[in-house]
């Protein structure tokens, strides 16, 4: 199975399934000498993992790590680092029915298409216990981008059509873990709440919008042509499980506006070249301006249902599926440390990448 690796000079590999043994990570090209923050990687992970509100799966597991190389008196060595999460809660039991079944809008059909042989339990590789070894390295890349001073915070903006009609400027995003759902609108956080809990009563999922920011990323970073900063962007985000949609700046919004009025307009203060608005989103060109890069990221609903669903078997015949188990009626709130970790190791690697562009 190709495809398990991105990035370039800071490159991240994962392995394992949702029922095996574990999940893991290697990450090469990250410089030695970085500090491993241990309590800010758990953090991270426990933002991540099942079973932490009454929103999200019931399963339960601690997402605990284990390094296995790269790590020596408490930092990086330079070699590859290597990462390693032992399942713990697994009930595969509850997949069986699964066998020869497909989930409407899941990956059993396609992965059965393609490789002739799927592992059921929990959707195998295709599972987003995947994403806990993403977060894992997307917590490094981030505190080596905090020590250049940049930071990335992600937030949940819409749930269905309930959403905040705030900018990320007008939030307080210290304040997005302040409620099970991650938004940092006081007064739509609870509305998104309520609609989540509603909906899992009755066995129906929906989806929403992460939004997203990162600061102080100096102007330069991205590779034109095909390397375009927002590109790599967008393809780590569209790589997230149900993610479905992203967009830069005023993105899709800008099709309404025109040119007189999208276009930032540049200035200079304090001795530096800024923008007066930033509808680009920070990067111009696929490079970084200097601005602040926001971007949103689509999540469909949640394909699994706890209610029945007309399907067909592996052979073709009509059967009637209904979901088992634990599962989340909403993928936002355990998304937003996901989007971040992505956010993170591309803008890490296009860092790495960028200082070698000149003498």
């Amino acid at each position: 199975m190709a495809g398990n690796t991105i990035g370039t000079l800071f490159k991240v590999t994962t392995f394992g399934e949702s029922h095996g043994e574990g999940i893991g990570v290697v990450i090469d090209g990250c410089p030695a000498g970085l500090t491993m923050d241990m309590a800010f990687i758990r953090l991270q992970l426990s933002r991540r993992r099942p079973g932490q509100s009454s929103i999200t799966t019931a399963r339960n597991e601690d997402d605990d790590f284990e390094i296995l190389s790269g790590v020596f008196e408490g930092r990086t060595t330079g070699a590859p680092l290597s990462f390693f999460i032992k399942n713990k809660d697994v009930k595969s039991q509850d997949y069986s029915h699964l066998e020869h079944g497909y989930r409407p809008s899941h990956a059993d059909y396609t992965y059965d298409a393609k490789y002739g042989h799927r592992d059921h339990r929990g959707g195998g590789r295709s599972s987003a216990r995947e994403t806990a070894a993403r977060v894992l390295a997307g917590s490094i890349a981030q505190l080596m981008l905090q020590h250049y001073g940049i930071r990335i915070s992600a937030y949940v903006s819409a749930v269905g059509n309930i959403k905040t009609e705030k900018s990320y400027l007008e939030l307080d995003l210290t304040k997005t873990d302040s409620n099970v759902v991650r938004c940092p609108d006081d007064l739509v956080a609870p509305q998104m709440e309520s609609y989540i809990k509603e909906l899992k009563s009755s066995g129906d999922t929906i989806g929403g919008i992460i939004s997203c920011v990162i600061n102080g990323l100096p102007v330069g970073i991205g590779e034109p042509v095909f390397d375009k900063l927002h590109a790599d962007l967008g393809k780590a985000m569209l790589s997230i499980n149900a993610a479905k949609g992203f967009d830069l700046g005023k993105g899709f919004d800008s099709v309404g506006m025109k040119g007189s009025e999208h276009n930032d307009i540049f200035v200079k203060k304090d001795d530096q070249i800024k923008t007066i608005t930033n509808n680009s989103g920070g990067i111009q060109g696929g490079i970084s301006n200097g601005e602040d890069i926001y971007f949103r990221v689509a999540f469909k609903p949640i394909a699994t249902l706890l209610r029945p669903q007309q399907s067909v078997n592996d052979q073709g015949n009509e059967i009637t599926l209904e979901g088992k188990g634990r599962h989340d009626p909403c993928v936002l709130p355990r998304a937003v440390p996901i989007v971040e970790a992505m956010a993170a190791i591309t803008i890490a690697d296009h860092f790495l990448r960028n200082k070698s562009s000149r003498l």
